[in-house]
């Protein structure tokens, strides 16, 4: 299936393909494949009976800095805005918390793995069946290219955030279930 990635700030010169905006500033319906996205009732990993209003929120609130701990506040952000928490207020992030009530801090790669993958591809198949499946039409008669800030799609890879976009690919490649 030809679904390629491409970063949002480089122009994509590709006429013969259909470009995708799925970052928070993308068009409607592409907009709600951002991880800032309010679709409401995420559960969030390793926290059983908590929900988030985000990918994005669940990911913030579980974030622990040298200067603060997790943010259950960053939850229920349904504005799309005032979600993320810096290094420049809180200091070095010392890791994400495998849960709201865990001791435990995971490292920036396993919190990938067991908490942003995991609810990102909690919606994927929750939330977005329609529009990936209007991805899957798109890419079955064209090339498809996901605009996104960020074009890793590799985990392990921890030079650079992990794209959403590469993770909507991967998604859409795996065989299509109804």
């Amino acid at each position: 299936m030809p679904i390629e990635v491409a970063s949002k700030r480089r122009k994509v010169q590709r006429p013969d393909a259909v470009v995708i905006d799925v970052t928070s500033r993308g068009p409607d319906p592409w907009v709600r494949f951002s991880p800032f996205y309010p679709h409401g009732d995420i559960p969030v990993p390793l926290s059983p009976g908590v929900t988030s209003a985000s990918v994005e929120g669940l990911w913030q609130a579980l974030k622990v800095f040298e200067n603060a701990d997790v943010d259950p506040s960053k939850l229920g952000v349904t504005s799309m805005k005032g979600l993320k928490r810096t290094v420049r207020r809180f200091g070095p992030v010392r890791g994400h918390r495998a849960g709201l009530a865990s001791d435990r801090l995971l490292d920036y790669r396993t919190a990938r793995q067991e908490i942003y993958s995991p609810a990102y591809r909690w919606v994927l198949e929750n939330r977005l069946r329609d529009e990936l499946a209007r991805l899957h039409e798109l890419a079955e008669s064209s090339d498809v290219v996901l605009l996104d800030y960020t074009t890793n799609g590799d985990v392990e890879d921890l030079r650079t955030p992990l794209s959403h976009a590469a993770l909507i690919a991967e998604h859409l490649r795996r065989p299509l279930r109804i």
